[in-house]
């Protein structure tokens, strides 16, 4: 999974594609005048992506920090309504300009970075009308949990770098209190999340109150510095990041903290469905919609997770039968007595991500041809956030390499997890799965920044989910408690299907959720519990996953069957991978294309 919230790259979505602009040229210069106005609409077109880009980091400064962009390090977003509606209107003013621009004449990669960035800003546009910003703070995203976060991002090298980060610190109340106004929108027009959840938010800011100075997530970077800053410059910087913490974020904190509690929890939804929220069925078509780039419905997309479910379930059961179990109930709850699979320490469980990442590197020549400079790094999640957690997510790494990619992993209650599933979300999170795809978008020479940095739910979590089971073909999941996490994990992508659509299409309550975990996966408890929650929250994003992986591995079969002995499985995941974070639908044209050319 990528981590998502504060610092999430703008996502594409399906939409209208340009048709050339009409006019004739006379004959006699037809030839001439095309050339040259080729040569300029291009000039125009480059020229306006990297203008919205620039306007994209300016007014996101976290995000242009993520991606290693020190320009603005001393800012933080401006959150204001007045900010919101400018922000929209230049939306609707890219787009026009956009749209003007002729790409008759452009080749594939040249049309696609006009098509794919309109369909980027009609997303924005469609989706305001829900006033999302309304509802800005979830149990596992938001202010409180992003600044943190954004800290173990960020590099110290220098004295500006730590000044920057101070000048961050003092902004913070700002931002919270901009983020208070909207949430008292959220309430005034009943854009709520569930009532449940919220006392969790303020649970998770007075948890960071009461931590000590040493322990603090923002005093992380004074605790030790770069050799070349003076005693005297790291006697300052550590006595201004210390005063603006105590002074300025811990009394923000509690300020929040106190107002979800007792302002802000009270007008909590009572219903977990986004079918409850004002116009719900409208919002959950157009979270469908974007998050899978498809035109598949909710009912359709739930009766696919069932027959999903039913696949999984049948290997997993031949798993259970060549241990000795008759059925998946028996073998469930003797794995969750059975101490061999259950981690004894934290680091145990970094270790073992550590281990089947290395074994992944090794046999990564054999997949691939273009393969990434930057080495993925193992973190463990920050425990002030562990508790919401997923399992592992991935956070990009700098564009400029000067920070690697990290699968951050939850060590959290560990003695309550299992380690069944550690090989198979390893290479989901890590390689050949998020940063494999991720770093190589970064490095792709040609695009445009947006397309370098872009994402695309269906195509980022179909392509790890994917590949997982390359892990599969190559032998790896040689013990079979682990072959069937792995097939336990497949399952929970077809849940997902399942679930999601049933929480917010079908208006099924939590338990409901929960049950079904139950009766079709050996999940462990704590994981069921949170991830239930996360769909509750995220509605649409957990059906990118096993829509992605489908469609890959159909275009997969179908490349195959095209090229017969032509076909090169290294070639194929080269071309998947060769333009950045694609919609299906423009996925799926390229690998015909491709094969087109091939054959």
């Amino acid at each position: 999974m990528i981590a998502l919230g504060l610092l999430s790259a703008p996502q594409f979505v399906s939409a209208q594609v340009d048709a050339p602009l009409k006019g004739k040229t006379p004959a006699k210069h037809h030839t001439l005048v095309n050339s040259s106005s080729l040569e300029v609409r291009l000039k125009q077109l480059d020229a306006l992506l990297n203008e919205q880009w620039e306007y994209s980091l300016r007014t996101n400064p976290e995000y242009a920090s993520m991606l290693g962009d020190k320009r603005y390090n001393d800012q933080l977003r401006d959150f204001s309504q007045a900010a919101i509606d400018a922000n929209l209107k230049k939306t609707r003013e890219f787009l026009q300009r956009f749209h003007a621009i002729d790409t008759s004449g452009f080749n594939v990669q040249q049309k696609l970075n006009k098509d794919l960035m309109v369909r980027q800003l009609q997303e924005e546009i469609e989706g305001a009308r829900f006033k999302g910003w309304q509802m800005p703070v979830l149990q596992n995203s938001g202010i409180h949990l992003d600044a943190p976060e954004l800290v173990t991002m960020l590099s110290f090298k220098s004295v500006k770098d730590y000044e920057d980060y101070i000048s961050r610190l003092n902004k913070l109340p700002v931002l919270f209190e901009q983020t208070m106004v909207q949430m008292r929108l959220g309430v005034k027009n009943k854009i709520m999340p569930p009532q449940f959840l919220l006392p969790k938010i303020a649970r998770q800011c007075e948890d960071i109150v009461a931590m000590s100075m040493d322990a603090s997530p923002f005093a992380k970077p004074v605790s030790e510095f770069p050799a070349d800053i003076s005693a005297a410059d790291q006697h300052r910087l550590k006595a201004s990041v210390l005063a603006a913490i105590k002074d300025k974020v811990i009394p923000a904190y509690q300020n929040f903290a106190n107002f979800v509690r007792s302002e802000y929890a009270p007008h909590g939804r009572p219903h977990v469905g986004m079918w409850s929220l004002p116009d719900g069925a409208a919002r959950y078509k157009l979270q469908v919609k974007t998050q899978t780039t498809t035109n598949k419905s909710a009912e359709e997309i739930h009766q696919i997770g069932l027959r999903e479910v039913a696949r999984i379930e049948a290997q997993m059961l031949e798993v259970a039968k060549k241990l000795g179990f008759a059925d998946l109930k028996t073998f469930n709850a003797s794995m969750e007595k059975n101490p061999a699979l259950h981690p004894k320490s934290r680091q145990e469980i970094l270790d073992l991500y550590s281990k089947y990442t290395d074994q992944m590197y090794a046999k990564i020549p054999e997949l691939f041809g273009r393969l990434p400079k930057a080495k993925v790094k193992i973190m463990a999640v920050e425990e002030f956030r562990e508790k919401e957690a997923a399992g592992a997510s991935y956070n990009p790494g700098a564009a400029d390499g000067s920070r690697p990619g990290h699968v951050m992993v939850n060590t959290g209650d560990f003695a309550n997890r299992m380690t069944l599933s550690i090989e198979t979300t390893a290479l989901h999170e890590g390689v050949p799965g998020h940063h494999m795809q991720i770093a190589i978008a970064q490095e792709l020479e040609g695009l445009p920044a947006y397309r370098q940095q872009g994402g695309n739910n269906a195509y980022v979590e179909g392509w790890a989910l994917y590949s997982e089971r390359l892990g599969q073909e190559l032998g790896f999941f040689q013990d079979p408690y682990s072959f069937y996490g792995h097939l336990q994990d497949e399952m929970l992508r077809a849940i997902r299907l399942v679930v999601d659509t049933g929480l917010h299409y079908k208006k099924w309550d939590r338990q409901q959720v929960v049950d079904f975990f139950r009766n079709h996966s050996g999940i462990e408890e704590v994981e069921i519990q949170s991830e239930t929650d996360r769909y509750i929250v995220w509605p649409g994003q957990a059906l990118g996953y096993k829509i992605g992986q489908l469609k890959i591995l159909e275009l997969r079969d179908y490349a195959n069957k095209a090229l017969g002995a032509k076909f090169s499985l290294k070639e194929f995941h080269d071309e998947i991978l060769g333009a950045g974070a694609l919609p299906l639908d423009i996925l799926e044209t390229r690998i015909k294309d491709w094969v087109a050319t091939k054959k």
